[in-house]
């Protein structure tokens, strides 16, 4: 199949195409593997160009530079070798923009991979596992190839695709990919526990994918009637709707239905999206909307970090000098929970990596999330909520979630973090004071 496949790629693919396909758990693997397997003869003498975003899988190797530029938003996960070797180019980009770029024709969409379900009473095919910027890089596209595979669910969405919509439809030769599902730790569940205690009945949640997303999913399932609007779930929400917590009814829109751009997660969760009219998968435009965000009853938006400074700066995108992260939605989802009436804007991560404070003086990469756009930072050492807080007095609540081994050294440190503009902060006794 593969040495046949490719002769037929080969035909639709034109040397500098752009291809991009879904990210994580939505890979096509059958498509993805015949095109890096045979990449010199569907290149055609020249180069293609591929879209990274989160890797679940193998596929993607350094080696196969020799042929295929790699750029893309993250290098996440199994892609972070990529960003190791030199040959993944970042783009800087909130999240949310990339439809637009792509509708823009700054971003070239030629091609488009997908993992499709089997068809409907209807013939429509759903695209299963994500919408999120491919629904825009479809309208763009001049090819769309797709992999039908039993085991992807059906799912309702804005997008359905005909079989007269695609240039070519294959079988899929390999099952679909899982998500990690390592349990949370001690750690993860000190900080979902104090991120649940601010959870009230009725609110809506965006969470990530881990471990601190899964635990504060378990801690909830005694509440009544939230809802969720994300950009990616996992199992914890099928997890949270079968315990009769979940029921979107009191969401602000959308009422009764999730919304979701990707399914992270395993066979529990796609079992549970199979045709079920609870949940609805929407793109990044869609789901990253600002003015859909704080329409939206009591958000809580949770997201995480490599490391945060003690005024409330976060780095989400380098860790020892290496691009692991994104800019991803964490700003997006953190001014749509701060606008939302009763929303919570939270960055949870524990206090410590390997011995080492996340929890810094100086930020060692860049700032994704600036200071402004700070909300409640949440280490299993309590919460700092940093909203409405003068610089001063953020300092001593985020030195208060830090490690304790770490406190000292770090109030030493944070005179020099706190220089703005000519102005220094200088601590006395365990009080900040300003000089000029």
């Amino acid at each position: 199949m593969p040495q046949h496949l490719a002769a037929r790629l080969q035909g639709l693919l034109r040397a500098g195409d752009t291809l991009w396909w879904g990210q994580a758990t939505a890979e096509p693997l059958t498509l993805t593997r015949a095109l890096v397997q045979h990449r010199h003869a569907l290149a055609q003498g020249g180069r293609l160009r591929v879209f990274v975003g989160i890797g679940h899988s193998d596929t993607l190797r350094p080696e196969q530079a020799d042929v295929i530029d790699f750029f893309g938003y993250a290098a996440s996960a199994t892609h972070r070798a990529l960003a190791q070797a030199g040959v993944l180019d970042i783009l800087p980009s909130h999240y949310s923009h990339i439809p637009r770029l792509i509708g823009e024709g700054v971003l070239p969409a030629d091609v488009v991979l997908l993992q499709v379900s089997p068809p409907d009473g209807q013939g429509r095919y759903s695209l299963g596992l994500v919408h999120e910027y491919l629904t825009a890089a479809l309208e763009k596209a001049r090819v769309v190839v797709a992999e039908v595979h039993p085991a992807i669910p059906w799912t309702h969405g804005s997008v359905h695709l005909q079989a007269g919509d695609f240039d070519l439809l294959v079988d899929a030769e390999h099952p679909p990919l899982d998500a990690d599902s390592a349990a949370p730790g001690a750690t993860e569940r000190a900080i979902a526990r104090h991120i649940a205690e601010r959870v009230p009945d009725a609110a809506t949640l965006q969470v990530g994918i881990g471990k601190i997303p899964e635990a504060v999913l378990s801690a909830l399932h005694g509440r009544r009637d939230l809802g969720f609007h994300s950009g990616a779930i996992g199992d914890g929400i099928a997890a949270l709707a079968e315990s009769g917590a979940l029921t979107n009814a009191r969401k602000g829109r959308d009422a009764g239905v999730g919304i979701a751009g990707i399914l992270m997660g395993g066979e529990r969760l796609r079992r549970w999206a199979h045709r079920n009219p609870g949940l609805a998968l929407r793109g990044t435009e869609y789901t990253h909307d600002p003015e859909v965000l704080a329409s939206l009853h009591q958000l809580v938006a949770i997201n995480s970090a490599i490391e945060v400074d003690l005024t409330g700066q976060t780095n989400a995108e380098v860790a020892g000098g290496v691009y692991v992260g994104a800019l991803g939605g964490a700003v997006d989802f953190l001014r749509g929970a701060a606008r939302s009436r009763g929303g919570l804007p939270i960055v949870a991560l524990p206090a410590t990596a390997k011995g080492a404070t996340r929890i810094v003086a100086q930020l060692s990469g860049p700032v994704s999330t600036p200071r402004c756009d700070a909300g409640l930072i949440v280490t299993e050492h309590g919460v700092a909520d940093l909203r409405g807080q003068t610089l001063s007095r953020r300092v001593q609540r985020m030195l208060d979630i830090a490690a304790p081994e770490h406190r000292a050294a770090l109030e030493r440190q944070a005179h020099g973090a706190l220089r703005h503009r000519g102005a220094v902060f200088a601590s006395c006794c365990g009080c900040y004071k300003k000089y000029s």
